[in-house]
């Protein structure tokens, strides 16, 4: 998109993204079902067969950033259908004009190259996470030649797989609901519910700051994540079947080597607490050793700019071998990049 950018030079340059970004984001989850796999029998949590280990997808984290970026009012391409106020499911191109607001004569006075940018300056998701826009043949013929057939999100995030070997929940498995029809014949149906007693997982994801410029990805834009994934997962977790999650631990490394970045933060974490994986029940139960993580972080001090953090005080962390809260960690992070490198993050600090 560098060429395509020049009516928002000089909004974009001075917010441009100069240094990739590294995330760990840590949450849990208690008696709930994580990531439900539509394809299974009754919506079953996703398991590793082999590790007994939960798995997450970087689609279902992202969902819930979508949603909350929807709620903080930002414009959203791909939005969540069961947020719809309507019952119409819109196609690609009443996506792109709902999130844009362009009419056909505004497209009409547009070339395809200054469509994408209004594009992506409306729909803050598409300049996170990229997007596919195949549009109708007369759509895309409107809005002309220049305007990209995708766009590659340069914020990425990996599958989370749970620290600990997780255990379904046994109790209150099967449920029944019985819905009176109009004539005044009552059906019922039945379902399993499926739950984990435990699981906590790390997320690892990339900021990358070349194709940042692609899809107009600001420092403002990433300096939001700081806030957006917490609240996301606070927020976005307030019903049935996934009430009972709870961020842990936040911490985004910015590099200030060019093209820099570690990519296995999230292995420096790891259950150090004597209770046996199965027997996890929440967070109290808990010990997440953080040498290796610290060690990593040491070993590439010389490329860290900053380190954007924030932590739950319910945590309980390991540090060469000291037991503590998260102010242990925060101490650690000082003395490996020094106090004014490490930034602790409010969340909900507007």
């Amino acid at each position: 998109m560098s060429d395509t950018t020049t009516a928002a030079d000089a909004e974009e340059s001075t917010d441009a993204v100069e240094n990739r970004s590294e995330i760990v984001f840590v949450y849990d989850a208690e008696d709930t079902n994580p990531n439900g796999n539509p394809l299974s029998s009754n919506d079953k949590p996703r398991i590793d067969e082999t590790t007994g280990a939960a798995v997450v997808t970087d689609v279902r984290l992202k969902r819930y950033l979508r949603d909350q970026l929807d709620d903080d009012d930002f414009g959203i391409y791909v939005k969540n259908p069961t947020k719809s106020d309507t019952e119409d499911v819109p196609g690609r191109d009443e996506l792109f004009t709902r999130v844009t607001g362009l009419d056909s004569d505004s497209l009409d006075e547009m070339n395809g190259n200054e469509a994408a940018v209004s594009f992506l300056q409306h729909a803050v998701d598409v300049r996170y996470f990229g997007a596919t826009c195949s549009f109708s043949s007369d759509f895309q013929s409107q809005i002309g030649e220049g305007f990209p057939g995708q766009f590659i999100g340069p914020v990425q995030f990996s599958h989370a797989r749970s620290l600990n070997t997780v255990v379904q929940k046994s109790e209150s498995k099967q449920l029944s609901t019985v819905v009176a029809s109009s004539e005044g014949n009552e059906q019922g149906t039945f379902a399993t519910d499926n739950r984990l007693q435990y699981a906590i997982f790390p997320f690892h994801g990339i900021v990358n700051e070349v194709g940042a410029d692609d899809t107009l990805l600001s420092q403002t834009d990433v300096e939001r994540l700081d806030t957006l994934l917490w609240r996301a997962v606070k927020n976005q977790t307030l019903t049935r079947s996934k009430i009972g999650h709870q961020p842990r631990l936040y911490l985004r490394v910015e590099y200030s080597t060019d093209a820099f970045h570690n990519g296995t933060l999230d292995d420096g974490l790891e259950l150090t607490q004597e209770l046996p994986d199965t027997e996890l029940r929440n967070i109290t139960d808990v010990v997440v050793n953080v040498d290796g993580l610290l060690e990593e972080i040491e070993a590439d001090s010389k490329h860290v700019a900053s380190v954007h953090l924030t932590t739950d005080r319910h945590l309980t962390v390991e540090a060469d071998g000291e037991t503590g809260g998260p102010e242990l960690l925060v101490d650690e992070l000082k003395s490996i990049v020094g106090d004014d490198s490490v930034i602790e993050v409010d969340p909900y600090d507007a």
